[in-house]
């Protein structure tokens, strides 16, 4: 007879008493404050909220919320999901925005 591959579940309750591993002060306060980038070896996961300039440094994103015209925001969904699905950079929504924004901030004076 095999194992279920769920025989090793707990409930919520369970996982909720076991003692998490301590944690380093400063490495909690630097992740807290970002204080400074995360390291090569996490993951994926916290490498999505940096991105990397020409110059490979890392750049904190900021949230922004705005309202654009429904044609505007349905083709750029559009080329989106199109380039992603063809493989092509810049796919993100918010890749291609920071592509149009950056030359039209710079020629405007309001990047160096």
């Amino acid at each position: 007879m095999t194992k279920h591959p769920n025989s090793d579940r707990r409930s919520l309750l369970e996982g909720l008493k076991q003692t998490p591993p301590p944690i380093d002060p400063k490495l909690e306060k630097d992740f807290v404050f970002q204080t400074k980038p995360p390291s090569t070896n996490e993951g994926t996961a916290s490498n999505s909220a940096m991105t990397a300039t020409q110059n490979t440094q890392p750049v904190a994103k900021a949230p922004l919320s705005t309202r654009i015209r429904a044609d505007l925001a349905t083709a750029l969904k559009r080329a989106s999901l199109e380039r992603q699905l063809g493989g092509i950079e810049p796919n993100t929504v918010q890749d291609i925005l920071e592509q149009v924004l950056e030359p039209w901030l710079r020629t405007n004076g309001y990047l160096s």
